[in-house]
């Protein structure tokens, strides 16, 4: 396929090209100016007639196909609530392809996401990143696991403080994160030991919660931390430090309060298109995202869907530039930087040779609210309804 006479944004620069082609199977094989293009294989030829052309888009923060449209307890698999420390659990094990609003993502432009489970726990699991089209959750993986998730702020201690148990307070909240964590270190510790002097160490019996983040121990895989308000961004980046963990936060309500703090921290902004349903949201704003954006913090806008419906990514993007959010970083916003941020960018995010083939082409620029994806394609192939 060969997509001609496009306007197209490869996100590679901030500049597009202005009447370019694209050609494509399953990644990208070409793309420059209409005036270096020739047909010399006769591709099929798709000719956008001006029509914008963008990598498909990327929710860096979503539980899609675990808390299911329409379907309450039945289809409700995002929070493992009987224990406040799950870092063994998968998301690959929950997501539902057929539930709706795959399909919903997928014609709206939104190609990859990742999804995990939700802020009940201090630590909740493993987060995947996958594309948005397929029937088998194994066959639409981009990269698994790509986060583990840590909570902080109120959700954790609000779950718990209603079965009497850890934790009812942040403090509470922080010391199992730690504990936890030290416990991990103590493992692997000893897998070393047993390994370097095996006559004189015991392998221990195998752990799957401390298993799970050796990883995020090693820094391999990074964590997403969930929180809203300032003092618990902080408390976050304490336990990062601490640690050595690579960390991104995820919502960051608050992070125009400490803006030098997360200068050179991935930040996930959203959901902000919803209303201030608790006490940490109170000083929710659009304002965030240019703020941030303009000291060099690497942002992604997100939906944290089904708090904000997936396909609602494009206006929470509008919306931050309606802020004053320069358009280019809103649009990195929900394609290069989520990439970035999950370590997938060598496979989507931009339009560059070698890439998978994502591409969405638009009736119009993307951040307007009339705009629609006219044509979408999933690693070559055409989506249709």
């Amino acid at each position: 396929m060969i997509i001609i006479n496009a306007k197209i944004y490869t996100m590679e620069s901030d500049s597009p090209i202005e009447n370019g082609y694209l050609c494509f199977g399953g990644t990208i094989e070409k793309i420059g100016a209409m005036s270096e293009f020739s047909n010399s294989l006769n591709d099929e030829i798709y000719d956008a007639k001006g029509k914008y052309v963008f990598p498909g888009l990327i929710d860096a923060h979503t539980h899609l196909g675990m808390f299911e449209d329409s379907m309450g307890f039945e289809g409700d698999d995002g929070n493992e609530e009987s224990d406040p420390i799950t870092p063994h659990l998968r998301a690959i094990d929950a997501i539902n392809p057929n539930d709706r609003y795959f399909t919903e993502a997928k014609l709206s432009g939104i190609t990859t996401v990742a999804t995990g489970p939700g802020s009940a726990n201090p630590i909740s699991g493993q987060f995947c990143a996958i594309k948005t089209h397929g029937t088998v959750i194994d066959d639409m993986i981009v990269k698994a696991p790509v986060a583990m998730k840590f909570s902080f702020g109120e959700n954790p201690k609000t779950v718990y403080h209603g079965k009497n148990q850890q934790p009812v307070t942040r403090m509470a909240t922080a010391a199992l994160i730690r504990e936890t964590l030290h416990k991990a270190q103590g493992y692997a510790e000893n897998i070393r030991l047993a390994k370097e002097n095996p006559d004189d160490y015991d392998k221990p019996d195998f752990d799957a919660k401390l298993e799970s983040l050796l990883p995020v121990l090693s820094g391999e895989l990074p964590v997403k931390a969930h929180a809203h308000r300032a003092d618990d961004i902080a408390t976050a980046l304490r336990i990062a430090k601490e640690f050595s963990l690579h960390m991104t936060i995820e919502h960051a309500t608050e992070g125009h309060l400490l803006c030098e703090k997360l200068k050179d921290i991935s930040c996930q902004l959203g959901p902000t298109l919803s209303d201030r349903s608790k006490p940490e949201l109170k000083n929710m704003t659009f304002d965030t995202y240019r703020i941030l954006a303009e000291q060099g913090t690497p942002v992604s806008v997100i939906t944290d869907h089904p708090v904000i419906p997936i396909n609602y990514l494009p206006l929470c993007a509008a919306l931050a530039v309606k802020n004053g959010m320069k358009e280019t970083d809103a649009l990195k916003a929900i394609t290069i930087n989520p990439a970035k941020a999950l370590g997938i960018d060598n496979k989507v995010g931009s339009l560059k040779v070698g890439k998978d083939a994502d591409i969405v082409i638009f009736d119009g620029f993307p951040l307007e609210l009339m705009t629609k994806a006219e044509t979408v394609f999933i690693n070559g192939i055409k989506i249709s309804k």
